[in-house]
């Protein structure tokens, strides 16, 4: 008897232990990540739906080993800044083998790692301490075309009965020295590179360097598939697809329809309805969801550029099984502060009923800062608190551009001699390139602001980094960097804004955008003043259904609580307030 009561205590002492033990390291969890999402509702498979994602350009991010170039290590070094903003996965431009004649987009080997960026071994540790910090990695996957070095081009090249042949699309020309058609590449010239080896023509719909795949092969197919399956297995999260309206082309080659005008490179305009957004596109994009959905909470991001909203509905599929996130890119379309503009592109997606879980994009490494294309001189940093406060606290996820949270600005050349960008090489004046959204990241205000130490940037550092930098913007309590931790924790802690429904107000205000974010549990105002003059605004508190809101977020001072029947709010001014009811 003695020794069951003994053994019973023991066990029971033993139990205790061990649930301490686990409760404290719960704890210990729960304070090494106060960024995660308190969301019941985050499950493993949908946690995209609640997550903010970052952008990194590796070229331009951290430059571990002072050569010039950002790595992965440089990446990596820098996780902790991530983490301390809120961010819940990063997604990285193509890091892979390359000629970089697209800086990383003209892909020679999807299954290993460019040496300027590293080794697998680097990427293995990226992933690991990304995770530590309950960051998911999200890579760049370029379906549409590889590298012009690529073995399976170089393979293909060789002779018109090449195994490899058809992995691209060769064809003859109409005539002697004429392409096959009049299509045109984006990047200036004909679609069409003529191979004096086998006497025909390959189609590009970028550079020459970058030969389209055929998606129409079989084996193109499994081997693209089988590409996604080998990052799912070292711990890659998903895929940010690059240029996925342009994967299949008319297998008749039909003629585009002449447009008035000419491109930046001096090319006939064309209406490219014949080598962009085929219906084709969606059937193989629902067979990499497939793929995706065979490892657990794995995600599809599209660059999908359309005109409308129910032409992106499309890419979430007839059953929600094609791409989870299809970027919404409407909103850099739009040129100037208008709040009616700005209104009218999200209202585009809620009333749509085909609609998926919206993703919202300002800026990216093809699209110039948005503080440049809204702001001036003078008024720059209050409109990054501006349009971060819109795209942050709409429904959906939303997708930053690295250096958006410390208000870096364009950096673009003065001169055709400093441009690295080829497209700027070659539509110089009309066309300067992109090189001017892609400089270094502004990490403090020492020498080329602590992207390395000392070596030459592959660009030149922008000039406003010596105030514009994650070091002094921390120890700023208003800067822009503190103000977009404090709206990611809005979206971490707040119910109406994880998960609740939009609700526009006051839609006919020119000047100002209102709404609310609803959910079962609470409601929360947004106000944003789209002009340069101070607005009082009158909300409808019989619609809101309380007149009184506590201030959450404001760019200025204001008391506790705000009368929701007569709104004040300064220049590009921000309020938001949780409605009590």
């Amino acid at each position: 008897m003695q020794s069951t009561r003994l053994t019973r205590l023991l066990t029971t002492l033993v139990f205790c232990s061990i649930s301490a033990l686990a409760q404290t390291s719960a704890s210990r969890l729960k304070d090494a990540a106060p960024h995660m999402p308190a969301n019941k509702f985050a499950t493993q498979n949908e946690w995209w739906k609640y997550s903010v994602f970052y952008e990194i350009y590796p070229r331009s991010y951290g430059d571990s080993n002072n050569d010039g170039t950002g790595d992965l290590n440089g990446i990596t070094q820098h996780l902790d800044h991530l983490a301390r903003l809120g961010v819940d996965a990063i997604w990285i431009t193509p890091c892979f083998p390359s000629p970089q004649v697209d800086f990383g987009y003209d892909v020679s080997d999807y299954r290993n790692i460019d040496p300027q960026y590293g080794t697998l071994a680097d990427f293995d540790r990226l992933v690991a301490e990304a995770k530590k910090r309950h960051i998911k990695v999200i890579l760049d996957f370029v379906v549409n075309h590889s590298s012009d070095k690529h073995q399976w081009f170089m393979e293909s090249a060789k002779s018109t009965t090449n195994p490899y042949r058809e992995y691209y699309i060769w064809r003859d020309g109409k005539s002697e020295g004429q392409p096959p058609n009049n299509w045109t590449s984006t990047f200036g010239g004909p679609s069409w590179t003529f191979s004096e080896t086998t006497k025909q023509w390959y189609y590009h719909y970028f550079y020459p360097q970058q030969p389209d795949l055929n998606w129409r092969n079989p084996k193109v197919e499994s081997e693209m598939f089988e590409i996604t399956r080998f990052w799912y297995q070292r711990g890659v999260y998903g895929f940010r697809l690059d240029a996925v309206d342009t994967m299949f082309e008319d297998p008749n080659l039909t003629d585009n329809p002449p447009l008035e005008g000419t491109d930046a490179y001096g090319m006939p305009l064309q209406e490219h309805i014949h080598d962009h957004s085929l219906s084709e596109v969606h059937a193989e994009l629902q067979k990499l969801r497939k793929v995706a959905d065979e490892s657990p909470g794995r995600v599809l991001i599209g660059e999908t550029w359309t005109k409308t909203a129910e032409e992106l509905a499309e890419y979430y599929g007839p059953s929600n099984n094609e791409l989870q996130m299809p970027m919404y890119f409407n909103f850099t379309k739009v040129d100037e502060l208008d709040a009616n503009e700005f209104r009218q592109k999200v209202a585009a997606i809620e009333s749509n009923p085909v609609h998926g879980w919206p993703v919202y994009v300002l800026s990216n490494h093809d699209i110039r800062r948005y503080v440049d294309r809204y702001g001036t001189g003078d008024n720059k940093d209050q409109v990054a608190k501006l349009m971060s406060a819109l795209y942050l606290t709409l429904r959906g996820s939303a997708i930053m551009y690295y250096g958006e949270e410390i208000g870096m600005e364009n950096n673009d050349p003065k001169r055709v001699e400093d441009v690295k960008d080829v497209i700027g090489k070659k539509g110089w004046p009309k066309e300067i390139g992109r090189d001017g959204e892609r400089s270094p990241m502004q990490w403090d205000s020492s020498v080329n602001a602590g992207f390395n130490q000392g070596a030459t940037p592959w660009l030149s550092v922008d000039a406003n980094y010596t105030t514009h930098n994650v070091a002094s913007e921390m120890a700023e309590a208003n800067s822009i960097l503190n103000w977009y931790r404090h709206i990611i924790k809005l979206r971490r802690t707040h119910p109406a804004f994880y998960s609740g429904d939009y609700v526009v107000l006051d839609e006919n205000n020119p000047n100002v955008m209102s709404y609310l974010r609803k959910s079962k549990r609470e409601m929360a105002l947004v106000v944003l003043n789209f002009s340069s003059q101070p607005q009082n605004i009158a909300l409808d508190t019989t619609r809101i259904g309380a007149s009184k809101g506590r201030v959450l977020a404001v760019t200025s001072a204001t008391a506790a609580t705000i009368d929701l029947s007569r709104v004040s709010i300064e220049p590009y001014g921000v309020v938001i307030a949780e409605v009590q009811k």
